[in-house]
């Protein structure tokens, strides 16, 4: 490839070189010094060689698009002497290394493209200790998850949100391993986040790219890919304990094996087991709420040439004894159930991509299928009893989802010429959803079926999508982009309901239809950073509603698409030479015929479209490096979500706002490292977040208020090349505060139900690479 590089520094050079090639580089922070300019034709070897030549660094190829690069010698031991830094020589740490990321469908810097984009690289994830995805809410603006519980809880991105409950609606924030999606409408499975390269998230809808289940954004979990040429293996055990608790311990491990010179094999393994810390007084079980995940996986790839292919196989299982809500009673809040509401999660993804770049430029294809099982019992002795004829002794509720996915995504990405940089693709994805659904109540030692439900939802969307940006000369660019989709639905329903209740069959079929757009202009600015304004789109399909002891009145029978418009303005800068880093936008969202899970007051669920709404905010994130041990990050929140329309028949006041969106939401974290000896780091974090108050429900008149708690954990640590030992400390204040959930939604209404944080928790781990 033709190139003409010329930056001041080796990782900008190095950064450069990776949009240009379209490659992703990890770890360019390894590499000291001027750049060297880079002008002529070469190959990604001949460019890789040019560049990391003399500045104490290596890399190595992972796959035909990414490249990892590491320090030639232990980077602790040229700190054990303070010396002045040249100001152009700054070495980031990690919220402030260069990344380059790929959830824009093709590599970029990030700060490079418009939007609001937040990523956490590999050693942050590592120094922080996040594993799960409640974690990384307190480091990424406007991520928030609801606290059901592991494996059954929502994200909610910029302030978007549709309801705590999970039904028949599509998820408003895409969840994706590497490139595949892993959830339509069930909850995040909430994927153990281990030997990962980063995690990416997207802000606002991403239609055009990504299509349905993107309304308010993507999170995305890039796994560190199989290494050439180098055996390698890591391992650690952690052990918690949690006051008032029970013990918590996990086990992981890594392993990586060259197969031939241009082949690998990886894999990954863990086994976790959190203890339960909830007593539940009527069946007289202390620490109910334990919870057991186990998974793993294990990529294959191989190069030959130009071309890459890489197959992966991923799973994992998550096992709840009981759900972490508690209610509120005389004499404080207690847990006092009839049985116990366990949950299990079961998630498996096979994918295959092949990948080639060349002069005639990059071609991906992207082959996946994903099998997600979850099911669930709840208490539903209150919702039986205002029905049933006779005194009920106990209600039981069990529902249970199958989910296939076949995904198709194939992406071709033309040779850069001149100004112009383009890319158009296909998407075919093909989902059969099989659920179960059982309410039955036990009078007099005699249980009897109250309801049954036997569903099937076939769903098929084909899709074709593209982008195209032009570069106008003196750091101008625009960006179009968009979707053309169709998506077809047809659903099978089998209802038994003995009097009162009504059974009934349902076969119906729709198709949804539209295009979904992306416009965007941008201003690269000279000291690294740019300013932007962007507007793009969001959208679900609509589908039909089937449950409930009778039949659902004609305005419930069916639930129509609904549609996301964002308009934004942004900047990134780094001034103080590097030193900060500041991204920032402001934007409205303009949301129509917003579709929610609701429920019946038999606590069955339905989904309806309950009106128009906006939401207008800003969001902030932040990163300075105070000195060169000191390193300060935050990121806040403030938005002032509300409906604007309210459909009939909701008897919801005029002042509804959008449910479990607190006004203002922000985090931070401290990051403080210094040299023990010449093989040895001492590292301290201190990160603290914050949830504003809110509402669970649309309507605030009789909505209970939650939030407005701060969530933390800090660390103590002690580092060499080989081992990792760490003392953390999560709410450290031992806060009790209501979270963002709802508990059981047969007595929703009923009894006042809180969901309590975990209480404080030590851990301790050793981890070791070999």
């Amino acid at each position: 490839m033709r190139l003409d590089i010329r930056k001041t520094t080796a990782s900008e050079t190095l950064i450069e070189l990776g949009v240009r090639m379209g490659v992703s580089l990890g770890g360019v922070e390894a590499c000291k010094g001027p750049g060297v300019p880079l002008v002529g034709s070469f190959t990604l070897r001949e460019a890789l060689d040019r560049a990391v030549a003399g500045r104490g660094c290596a890399y190595a190829l992972v796959d035909a698009r990414t490249v990892r690069l590491s320090p030639l010698k232990p980077p602790a031991r040229p700190q054990v002497v303070a010396r002045p830094v040249a100001p152009t020589a700054i070495e980031p740490v990690a919220p402030l290394a260069p990344l380059i990321i790929t959830a824009g469908k093709r590599p970029a810097r990030l700060g490079s493209l418009p939007g609001g984009v937040s990523v956490i690289g590999s050693p942050q994830l590592q120094d922080t200790g996040v594993g799960e995805t409640g974690s990384v809410a307190r480091q990424t603006a406007g991520f928030i998850t609801t606290n059901l519980g592991a494996a059954r809880n929502k994200i909610l991105l910029r302030g978007l949100s549709d309801g705590a409950f999970t039904g028949r609606t599509q998820s408003t924030v895409g969840t994706y391993l590497d490139d595949l999606p892993v959830n339509y409408n069930a909850p995040d499975p909430d994927l153990r986040l281990i030997d990962v390269e980063r995690v990416e998230v997207l802000r606002g809808p991403q239609g055009a790219l990504y299509g349905g289940g993107s309304l308010s954004g993507i999170y995305r979990i890039v796994t560190r890919a199989p290494e050439f040429g180098a055996y390698s293996a890591s391992a650690g055990v952690t052990f918690a304990d949690t006051e008032s608790g029970s013990n918590s311990y996990r086990f992981e491990g890594v392993v990586n094996v060259p197969t031939s010179a241009q082949s690998a094999l990886r894999a990954t393994l863990y086994h976790d087991v959190d203890g339960g810390y909830l007593d539940d007084v009527n069946l007289r079980l202390s620490n109910v709420d334990k919870t057991t995940r186990r998974g793993g996986r294990v990529a294959w790839r191989v190069e030959r040439g130009e071309w890459e292919v890489r197959l992966g196989v991923a799973g994992q299982s998550v096992s709840s004894k009981d759900t972490q809500y508690v209610t509120l009673a005389p004499g404080g809040p207690r847990r006092a159930n009839q049985v116990r509401e366990t949950h299990r999660n079961r998630l498996g993804q096979t994918s295959l991509k092949i990948s080639g770049s060349g002069d005639w430029g990059q071609f991906e294809s992207v082959t996946g299928y994903v099998a997600h099982k979850f099911a669930s019992r709840y208490d539903a002795t209150l919702a039986v009893t205002q029905f049933a004829e006779e005194g009920v002794e106990l209600g039981l509720y069990d529902e249970r989802s199958r989910v296939r996915m076949a995904i198709q995504d194939a992406l071709y990405t033309g040779p850069e010429r001149g100004r112009l940089r383009w890319m158009v693709g296909l998407f075919a994805a093909n989902s059969i959803e099989e659920g179960d659904a059982d309410l039955r109540a036990r009078s007099a030692n005699v249980t009897r079926t109250v309801y049954n439900e036997n569903r099937k939802d076939l769903l098929n969307e084909y899709a074709v999508y593209g982008e195209a940006s032009y570069d106008l000369g003196a750091g101008w660019k625009a960006s179009v982009g968009g979707r053309r989709f169709k998506t077809t639905v047809h659903t099978r329903s089998y209802v038994l309901a003995p009097s009162p209740g009504t059974s009934r069959d349902l076969d119906r079929e729709a198709s949804f239809s539209g295009f979904s757009p992306k416009v965007s202009l941008q201003r690269d600015l000279s000291g690294g950073g740019m300013i932007y304004a962007l507007t793009s789109e969001g959208y679900r399909a609509g589908g039909f509603n089937s449950g409930g002891l009778v039949v659902p009145a004609e305005t419930r029978r069916v639930f129509r698409p609904d549609h996301l418009r964002n308009y934004e303005i942004g900047a990134t800068l780094t001034p103080f030479r590097g030193r900060l880093n500041l991204r920032t936008a402001l934007f409205y969202d303009d949301w129509r015929n917003i579709q929610t899970d609701q429920y019946f007051s038999s606590g069955l669920s339905y989904t309806a479209n309950i009106g128009d709404g906006r939401n207008r905010g800003v969001e902030i994130e932040a990163a300075w490096r105070a000195t060169g041990r000191l390193t300060v990050s935050g990121n806040a929140l403030f938005n002032e979500p509300k409906l604007t329309r309210i459909a009939p028949g909701f008897g919801i006041g005029a002042t509804a706002s959008l449910p479990g969106v607190p006004d203002v939401s922000f985090g931070s974290l401290v990051t403080y490292h210094r040299p023990l000896t010449a093989e040895a780091t001492l590292m301290l974090t201190a990160e603290t977040g914050y949830i504003g108050r809110s509402r669970l429900t649309f309507d605030p008149r009789y909505s209970p208020s939650m939030g407005g708690y701060y969530t933390g954990k800090v660390s103590a640590q002690v580092m060499t090349d080989r081992w990792r030992a760490a003392v953390f400390v999560s709410n450290p204040w031992n806060s009790s505060s209501d979270t963002f959930a709802y508990g059981n939604p047969f007595s929703f209404g009923q009894v006042r139900q809180v969901t309590p944080q975990r209480p404080r928790t030590w851990s301790l781990s050793l981890s070791a690479n070999f």
